[in-house]
């Protein structure tokens, strides 16, 4: 397991900032610790990263003591929270995913709102690094739903050896589409044949992200983010034009069929891949990786739809808050306040890759953090600021079912079974239909 080092000093491969701890030497209290179970459901280095945060924190003190439950899925983890609620045995914290159905989760009996913590004790003046703007866990009022130490977004990695080795100059990816085309023919040619690109996440970068990096609208009623009006799909030129050509890769070989498990992220980090599209969160992962050169690029655009590219939808997952006793509660602000100093939450930023908690997190992080990422620095940023309506996210009801709908009508589409019209009249139908389903 790695160790967390706290600070803001960094540097590649594996950052390891300077530690900045406040250990309490203090004899053993004739009372016991307040325990804080957390549940999540990281894995692989982000687990290691966060497990090393918690023991640093009960390293440093001796009234509270979190005990992490790791999940093997997200699923997993939500069965369980509706288990223990009905057993009135509630975890401290849970991590749960906004899945863009923010009410979904609120109006769960058993949460409470990070916003309702802030006003006292050690969350409050805390300066957050999103913006209030964005509606990823922000309710509609901008007020923070739950504690964003999971919030990520869609990138574009690339291996910086294979873009060599195919004479590539400058050893980076154009970001327009077309562009991108004839570099992929290139990597295929001198070195990287078997996968030239490949990705994780079907339906965030060729229908969600689609919208967001050209500027447009995901759904109507400003991606269902008005209070009147149901938002519905409608797939036009712009997505028929893109999954055809997504259709010709597939089919040429210069992109492998999307894959929504892990094994785009483990071929990338072993170096067999030339590019990938998919969340930040692997940053921390592939530092690690003492072969892998590499370096990160904002997705790709269509220059015909759009002069300058906007930003990707905040995606990913917050720590919320469970109803439990006072002096639990108390003890989860207390530890949430702790990770959320500049230290902590600068060391959990260039750990992992996820968005920074706050701006101290973004400030305190040196360049030399930066020096071989590309343009990661760049496209964190703008997330400080205030986002395009196109940008701010998308609000739609019953969204995980629409999203497993559209990844197989996707795949339908990616293996040649019918093509890109076909398959987009079918994706707006039936999301039109789920969202609408009760």
């Amino acid at each position: 397991m790695m160790n967390f080092l706290l600070g803001s000093g960094a540097g590649r491969p594996g950052v390891r900032a300077a530690c900045v701890l406040a250990a309490a030497a203090v004899a053993a209290p004739v009372w016991a610790a307040t325990d804080v179970p957390v549940w999540v459901s990281l894995d692989g280095h982000n687990a290691d990263a966060f497990q090393s945060l918690v023991k640093a924190y009960n390293r440093s003190q001796s009234d509270v003591q979190v005990k992490v439950r790791t999940f093997d899925t997200p699923e997993a983890l939500n069965q369980a929270l509706d288990a223990a609620a009905a057993a009135k045995s509630l975890p401290a914290l849970a991590q749960i995913g906004d899945s863009h159905t923010l009410e979904d989760i609120s109006q769960r009996a058993y949460v409470q709102p990070l916003y309702a913590l802030e006003k006292t004790g050690p969350l409050k003046g805390v300066r957050w690094f999103v913006s209030s703007d964005n509606a990823f866990i922000h309710d509609p009022k901008g007020r923070l739903m739950a504690f964003p130490a999971m919030l990520e977004v869609p990138v574009m990695y690339y291996n910086q050896d294979a873009f060599k080795k195919a004479g590539l100059v400058p050893a980076a990816p154009q970001r327009t589409w077309m562009d991108l085309q004839g570099q992929l023919v290139s990597l295929a040619n001198n070195g990287s044949r078997k996968c030239p690109l490949t990705s994780d996440l079907p339906v965030s970068i060729n229908l969600e992200n689609l919208a967001a990096v050209n500027n447009q609208l995901y759904a109507s009623a400003d991606n269902g983010l008005k209070a009147k009006g149901l938002p519905s799909f409608s797939f036009d030129v712009t997505y028929v034009r893109h999954l055809s050509l997504m259709i010709s890769w597939v089919r040429s070989q210069i992109m492998v069929r999307p894959d929504a498990g892990m094994q785009s992220i483990s071929r990338f980090a072993k170096g067999e891949c030339a590019v990938m599209m998919s969340g930040s969160s692997h940053i921390g992962q592939f530092n690690d990786q003492r072969k892998l050169q590499y370096a990160v690029s904002g997705l790709p655009y269509y220059p015909e739809v759009t002069k300058v590219p906007g930003n990707p939808f905040v995606s990913g997952a917050g720590l919320w808050v469970m109803k439990t006793s006072k002096p639990v509660t108390d003890a989860t602000v207390a530890f949430l306040g702790w990770m959320a100093q500049p230290a902590q939450a600068a060391g959990w930023y260039q750990q992992t890759g996820y968005l920074p908690l706050t701006q101290a997190a973004f400030d305190d992080t040196p360049p030399s953090y930066y020096k071989d990422l590309g343009q990661w620095r760049n496209l964190v940023a703008v997330y400080a600021g205030r986002s395009a309506v196109t940008g701010q996210g998308f609000r739609i009801h019953n969204y995980p079912a629409i999203r497993s709908r559209f990844q197989q009508i996707l795949t339908s589409a990616l293996d040649g079974q019918q093509p890109a019209v076909t398959a987009l009249t079918a994706a707006s139908a039936e999301g039109n239909r789920l969202a609408r389903q009760r």
